[in-house]
């Protein structure tokens, strides 16, 4: 069965840090592009980072640059998202996201650009 698995969210108080994890299962091969997205009740999903898997290209959006490292290996086929200087606006649903073939090495920003989604993982930050 392809899917992904993320896991890793849970509750922490503002200034805290968790990390994320995704696992790719059911096929061969990397995917083109990945990425964490996130959606805050009331709010648009937005993608929060994301990697072209064949170069290393990296995306962060400007909420979180500086304070999320995003990683991907490849032989695990796992997707990491590190998250640290928590805050409560980042309190959200986090979905993993891929997208099997890109022709760009800047990943797309639209979600209906991504073929495959995790469950997603709850994440909140209380102040």
């Amino acid at each position: 069965q392809v899917q992904l698995v993320e896991s890793g969210g849970g509750s922490v108080q503002a200034g805290g840090s968790l990390r994320l994890s995704c696992a790719a299962s059911g096929f061969a091969g990397s995917m083109y592009c990945m990425g964490w997205f996130r959606q805050a009740p009331g709010k648009e999903r937005e993608r929060v980072a994301s990697i072209y898997t064949y170069a290393g290209n990296t995306y962060y959006a400007d909420s979180v640059k500086g304070r999320f490292t995003l990683s991907h290996d490849k032989s695990e086929n796992t997707l990491y998202l590190q998250m640290n200087s928590l805050k409560p606006e980042d309190t959200a649903v986090y979905y993993c996201a891929g997208r099997w073939y890109w022709h760009s090495p800047t990943c797309p920003s639209s979600r209906d650009d991504y073929n495959l989604w995790g469950q997603g993982t709850q994440v909140t930050v209380s102040s």
